[in-house]
């Protein structure tokens, strides 16, 4: 096995940068991408004594020509790159119909199109070489108003990522790609998302440190698993939209608005990352410590959550034979 060589996007802060330290610690070496330098050189100062290698890539991960030339120095640096985590996202909260075409178009661009050419980047290379892993990220357990244009996003990840698999099996590449599947986190998005509701956003269900998404992000490349659920949400979210979407979306409906923001105002001219990082010391973590769980919840993979819907789909046809026989003996 070659020495691990990990590319983190969105690596200056929240998840990118907690899964920074947590392959590093692993033995990886790590190349950091993200637009701001000084929190790059920041996060890669962390990682310093910890005898693995660095480097710091400024790039704007929507643009696929700053990607391939980020991986281009990345292995002129490090060597051949055999892990690469797609962390770096947009978004923009509101309404859809309050939400301006070019804020729309740059918040997909940035977390869906980012996603592909990181992914188009790292298969190039990996391909080569025969081996690698990918891992992306599903970052909403169940779609919620007022964040239709990120739930879009994911989705069409999800989508991707399920379709790219079959071309590398087509092809007899070793190479893996895995999704992890997460609920609320508690980083920086929160303080600077574009934000067109008026109050402050919040996160809602279970919130957890990005230490936590970053260890599922670990496990599921070292542990080649498909996919990763961080804690049951995400299922309960899968189960409840297989099952009841018509009953799923009324309780949206009157419960995700103030679940998802504060009573507070917004500020008005509150700095936001959309098209520009913003300046600051901001880390792994955002402003929510005190109400996020620092214990590891349940990791459910592929395996596990396929038993679980087994398990409902027969528990159902059970209950629907069962009344199909006593209408049957039911006397007319």
């Amino acid at each position: 096995m070659p020495q691990q060589v990990a590319v983190v996007t969105g690596a200056g802060a929240g998840i990118g940068r907690a899964t920074a330290r947590t392959l590093a610690r692993a033995g990886c070496d790590v190349a950091l991408i993200g637009r701001d330098r000084a929190r790059l050189d920041d996060a890669a100062a962390e990682l310093a004594g910890l005898h693995i290698r660095t480097v710091v890539i400024c790039a704007d991960v929507a643009d696929p020509d700053a990607i391939e030339r980020a991986a281009d120095d990345i292995e002129s640096a490090l060597g051949p790159i055999t892990l690469w985590v797609n962390c770096a996202g947009a978004s923009v909260t509101g309404q859809l119909v309050t939400l301006p075409a070019d804020e729309i178009r740059r918040a997909t661009e940035v977390t869906y199109l980012g996603t592909v050419y990181g992914t188009q980047a790292a298969l190039t290379r990996m391909r080569r070489r025969g081996y690698g892993t990918v891992v992306n990220l599903d970052a909403l357990a169940l779609p919620r108003p007022l964040r239709s244009i990120e739930s879009g996003a994911r989705a069409a990840i999800r989508a991707f990522t399920e379709s790219l698999r079959p071309e590398i099996l087509h092809d007899g590449d070793r190479i893996h790609v895995a999704l992890v599947h997460l609920p609320a986190i508690n980083t920086p998005r929160f303080s600077w998302t574009r934000n067109h509701t008026g109050k402050r956003l919040r996160p809602s269900g279970p919130v957890y440190e990005p230490e936590i998404a970053a260890e599922a992000i670990s496990r599921a490349a070292f542990g080649r698993h498909r996919d990763v659920w961080v804690g049951l949400s995400g299922v309960a979210g899968w189960l409840a939209g297989q099952f009841a979407p018509s009953l799923r979306d009324r309780r949206l409906s009157t419960h995700a608005y103030s679940g998802q923001l504060e009573k507070n105002a917004a500020e008005s001219d509150a700095p936001d990352s959309l098209f520009e990082p913003v300046p600051g010391a901001y880390a792994a973590h955002g402003r929510f410590d005190a109400i996020s769980r620092k214990a590891m919840p349940p990791l459910v993979t592929t395996t596990i959550r396929t038993a679980i819907g087994a398990a409902v789909l027969l528990a159902g046809g059970g209950a629907i034979l069962a009344a199909l026989r006593r209408r049957a003996h039911t006397p007319a």
